[in-house]
């Protein structure tokens, strides 16, 4: 009885901090009430293996694929829905970014970095970094291309000399991160933690333990820079803070998330279970939809001037890899 009773505090305690939900509401990406519709796949026909991030060239209307366990990156033409070239002969490419002047950016898993030309695909240089070069992000006021990698470091690199500029120290491997002018809001599950950092004075500024909540791995940033949103693996759940770490809002989602995005007041939750999870910011006690994709498909890209979340689902049970093109309403 002792045991059933503590079993019950806890699962209640638990309740309490995801603010427990009723059974999400799922649909088919094809049903005409399905917040995300199903416009068409993009087939990959020759990637097996896990599928990486994704970056898009709004230039060249060209969506970069890395594809881990390939080898390779695959450049979509999102024009006519089929394959413009490929990047060859990477290990474990990870991150993946476009920078404003036509490169296109690839980190990998052996520490490794290639810039290449975006229009067709011509390797300009590599660096090296260190182990595990992964997320890549373009810093929105200079160009300057910002690589997460190793024990736990960004490096900040000029695009134009391709010279690392600074390093920014960090206590743990960092996951997914965001930046907001010189300010980076981090995720290091490695130390059950989230960090503010500084980017230009390469210093951290404040740290908080997530608590009870482990394996934060994706991250996104408001576009008006007043609040983030995370989500975790164990126990699975979507959260936002206040820049200042103050917590605003803890619910139930999926586990296995690996990209998230913010759409106006929704977040769009990335999830490998087969499913993308769309929940209010700011309702707490509003229901999630669940719109279903293919099994594995546990990264993405939202493109907010295309209304668009592009979902990578690797080949599955005699399926081939492909793009799932979905429309916000």
């Amino acid at each position: 009885m002792i045991g059933i009773s503590r079993t019950a505090a806890a699962l209640a305690a638990l309740c309490s901090a995801t603010a427990c939900h009723a059974a999400p509401r799922t649909v088919a990406a094809t049903d005409a009430s399905s917040p995300l519709r199903l416009e068409r796949t993009i087939a990959l026909p020759t990637v097996a293996g896990r599928i990486d991030h994704l970056a898009i060239d709004p230039a060249n209307r060209l969506l970069f694929v890395a594809e881990y366990g390939n080898g390779t990156v695959d450049a979509v033409d999102l024009a006519d829905g089929t394959i413009a070239g490929r990047i060859v002969g990477l290990h474990e490419p990870q991150g993946v970014a476009v920078t404003a002047d036509g490169q296109v950016v690839v980190a990998c898993g052996d520490g490794s970095v290639h810039f290449y030309t975006a229009a067709d695909r011509r390797e300009i240089v590599t660096l090296r970094l260190g182990d595990d070069a992964d997320n890549v992000r373009v810093d929105a006021r200079n160009g300057h291309v910002v690589i997460g990698y190793g024990g736990g470091a960004l490096a900040v690199i000029d695009p134009a000399t391709h010279r690392v500029l600074s390093t920014l120290r960090l206590t743990g491997h960092p996951e997914g991160f965001r930046l907001a002018g010189s300010l980076a809001m981090i995720n290091i599950p490695d130390r059950g933690a989230i960090v503010a950092a500084d980017i230009d004075s390469g210093k951290v500024i404040a740290s908080w333990a997530t608590g009870m909540h482990r394996l934060n791995f994706p991250l996104a940033l408001d576009p008006d820079g007043k609040w983030l949103a995370l989500a975790y693996r164990l126990p699975s759940a979507l959260q936002v803070r206040r820049l200042n770490g103050e917590i605003l809002l803890t619910r139930a989602a999926c586990g296995d998330a690996d990209d998230l995005f913010i759409n106006g007041d929704t977040l769009l939750l990335v999830c490998g279970a087969g499913h993308v999870d769309l929940a209010s910011a700011t309702k707490p006690g509003s229901d999630l939809v669940r719109v279903t994709t293919a099994p594995g498909a546990r990264t993405g890209l939202f493109v907010p001037a295309l209304k668009t979340l592009f979902v990578a689902a690797p080949a599955r049970n005699g399926k081939a890899a492909a793009l799932w093109v979905l429309r916000t309403g």
